[in-house]
């Protein structure tokens, strides 16, 4: 494999300084052609062989993959950080791995999670694990994080996914910088991706900072960049947030909603995820007003952002909401409050319908269309002002954020309807 890169860098090289002798004209300007010498040939000069695309990185058993990530992570870290003293053990805590698109835990990130302690307790003793919590934070300490995205063929998050990226980085607090990267693909047999309680229960989505941060992070990074400022300054924050998600898929909902409304309470609390947990964490004690507050808080952000995903779900086939009281009971109060939010700001909203990749795609796209056109009605119906501000189209699944097609919970997201704020 080293060979190969070394060939192909080779030629990426012979080619690129073909192409700087060749581009020393401005866009736009025409150089001038040169008379052939003397005696010269008259035809033009051979072009060489296009250099062939970088074939994707292969996909192993999810198993090996994860191991191949977190040992090239633990054991090419540069430790210590510059600027700081060796230590005969250092520090780490995990923030829980995510969905790259979606900011979502799953099984499989949880997994991930209790391997990766695991692997450093048992073969790094140079690693001391801890708690994600504030007070260890607080001291600076090592942070690992990581990602785990559905790729198409080509690597890419886009059309139908074949294999899973699992992106890790370590990053020291203390230099706010990376010490270490880990990147494999992995296969998908063997991989739960059952979104975790909070996230399957979660009404919405939009785009977070604090998720973009962590992303950014640890994607597109190499050791000795800079963590991302929008994770960095949020971080404490997160370890509230960690405990309240950890304290709501237990179903202790009282001390969920608790932690949710301490990290609200901090500098760095508007967060989505905590707005989405103030709000199902009080659906499930019951507290109705609240939770109605609460989802208004959920809105005014997505408005905020200009972008807000809701997780409709609809029968099979049909613009006609799932009859169960559970799943579609909230809907009205969901309706409403977006239809009065909305009305209440200057701006237009387009509506958009969204599948998952099953059936023809002509298909999807006329349903798509007719389910955000059924859910303009709705929204018109409970602010009549809002009617002329309101336009819908559909998508069909051009636009999948998870891309599995299994029509399950792991891809509901797939299936939502998109409120984006546009200029009137």
């Amino acid at each position: 494999m080293t060979a190969i890169f070394r060939t192909l860098g080779r030629a990426v090289l012979a080619l690129g300084l073909l192409v700087s002798a060749g581009c020393t004209n401005f866009p736009g300007s025409v150089a001038a052609p040169t008379p052939p010498a003397p005696g010269a040939s008259s035809q033009p000069p051979a072009t060489l062989p296009a250099v062939p695309p970088t074939a994707p990185a292969p996909a192993q058993p999810y198993e090996k993959a994860v191991l191949a990530a977190a040992n090239a992570l633990l054991t090419n870290a540069k430790l210590p950080p510059e600027g700081t003293p060796a230590q005969a053990r250092y520090a780490v805590v995990i923030d829980p791995l995510i969905d790259g698109m979606t900011g979502a835990q799953s099984v499989a990130t949880q997994s991930m999670g209790v391997r990766l302690s695991k692997l450093m307790r048992e073969q790094y003793p140079q690693y001391e694990v801890q708690t994600f919590s504030a007070a260890n934070v607080a001291r600076s300490p090592l942070v690992l994080i990581g990602t785990f995205t559905g790729v198409n063929g080509q690597r890419q998050t886009t059309g139908q996914r074949e294999a899973y990226r699992i992106c890790l980085a370590l990053a020291d607090l203390r230099s706010g910088k990376l010490v270490s990267k880990g990147l494999a693909f992995a296969l998908p047999d063997g991989v739960d991706p059952t979104p975790l309680a909070f996230f399957r229960d979660a009404p919405a989505w939009a785009d977070d900072p604090a998720t973009t941060g962590y992303i950014k992070t640890c994607q597109g990074t190499k050791a000795g960049d800079p963590i991302n400022p929008l994770y960095l300054d949020r971080i404490l924050a997160a370890t509230l947030v960690a405990q309240a998600i950890d304290a709501y898929n237990a179903g202790r909902y009282r001390e969920a909603l608790e932690l949710y409304q301490s990290a609200q309470a901090t500098p760095a609390g508007n967060q989505f995820r905590v707005h989405n947990g103030i709000y199902l964490a009080n659906w499930k004690l019951g507290r109705q007003a609240q939770a109605q507050a609460a989802f208004a808080r959920i809105v005014d952000f997505g408005i905020e952002q200009r972008r807000l995903a809701i997780k409709f779900l609809f029968r099979p086939g049909s613009t006609a909401f799932m009859s169960d009281p559970k799943v579609s009971g909230p809907y009205p109060v969901w309706l409403k409050t977006i239809a009065n939010r909305t009305a209440a700001s200057s701006g237009c909203l387009e509506i958009t319908g969204h599948t998952s990749p099953t059936g023809p795609e002509p298909l999807n796209e006329r349903l798509s269309q007719l389910r955000a056109e059924y859910v303009k009605t709705r929204l018109a119906k409970d602010a009549p002002q809002l009617a002329k501000r309101l336009i819908s189209n559909g998508m069909g699944s051009r636009q999948t954020m998870i891309g599995n097609g299994r029509d399950d919970a792991t891809d509901a997201l797939d299936r939502r309807v998109e409120f984006k704020v546009i200029g009137c």
